[in-house]
């Protein structure tokens, strides 16, 4: 049987009001011609899981270090006529309650052209955001608007400490990277994250762990991460400021569409890597 939840009411009021931007980026232009992307699907490396829905990822990249050493310098993500970014949307990933978690849950269609151009300021690749649909959000939803929807909204609500002042101390830890992440995010704390760093200590990705509810939570052990106390490196990148949040916003009206189908004919585990 499938169950449903409904996702926390700060982001449905985000996901109707699209309107309400809270800014990642330090500029984005939208490029006239949007490249479509390749059709994705599991693998012997990457086979169909199906299985229980435990908890969630939210997962951000740290757009600077990415192209750093990106081999596509030219690429609307790091070529810098698209935009100077910060941290974009990876993805919102769900888990399940162990090591494995679900993927490639449904055959997947190409994402459509305007689903693209509303999330590519967020997810700066096309191919990219294709893959988030296929891998994890036919886990989640049927639609790939309402997955783009909801992990836009929680990507949307982040805030940020002042990456430049951080990337210029010299003797940064992780855990004190954590801790001024948590800082600026009311009800965030430290153990709620895991941050992955590349070859060098380099920040690579901060991924936020949340319950089945779609709460903020602890992350589990089993997650892993750079520990608190590794020494961390921040490639510079461009200021973004943290844009004031509206006084108010909608009551959203509750729709059948933003519950997000979950258990879908769970079946033994197998082996992948995300």
């Amino acid at each position: 049987m499938l169950k449903a939840l409904v996702a926390p009411a700060f982001v449905l009021a985000l996901i109707v009001a699209p309107g309400v931007a809270l800014a990642q980026s330090a500029q984005c232009h939208m490029p006239a011609q949007i490249a479509r992307p390749q059709l994705e699907g599991p693998t012997d490396k990457e086979p169909r899981r199906v299985l229980p829905i435990g908890s969630y990822t939210l997962a951000i990249s740290w757009s600077p270090q990415y192209c750093s050493t990106a081999r596509a310098r030219s690429s609307l993500q790091c070529g810098g006529r698209t935009g100077k970014f910060g941290f974009t949307l990876h993805g919102l990933w769900p888990d399940g309650y162990g090591k494995e978690w679900p993927q490639y849950c449904r055959p997947a269609d190409l994402v459509p052209r305007e689903v693209i151009r509303q999330n590519l300021c967020n997810t700066p690749s096309p191919q990219l955001i294709q893959h988030e649909w296929s891998k994890h959000g036919t886990c989640m939803t049927t639609k790939p608007e309402l997955y783009f929807n909801l992990s836009r909204a929680f990507y949307q609500s982040l805030r940020y400490p002042d990456m430049g002042a951080l990337a210029r101390r010299k003797t940064l830890t992780v855990g004190q990277f954590a801790e001024a992440f948590a800082r600026a995010n009311k009800g965030l704390t430290a153990d709620m994250m895991r941050v992955t760093t590349t070859r060098g200590n380099w920040l690579s990705e901060v991924w936020l762990c949340m319950d089945r509810a779609l709460e903020f939570t602890r992350c589990p052990a089993h997650q892993g991460g750079a520990p608190d106390s590794a020494y961390l490196r921040i490639e510079p990148g461009p200021n973004i400021p943290n844009p004031r949040r509206p006084a108010r916003t909608p009551t959203p009206q509750r729709e059948p569409g933003l519950f997000l189908n979950l258990d879908p004919n769970a079946q033994p585990p197998a082996n992948g890597t995300r």
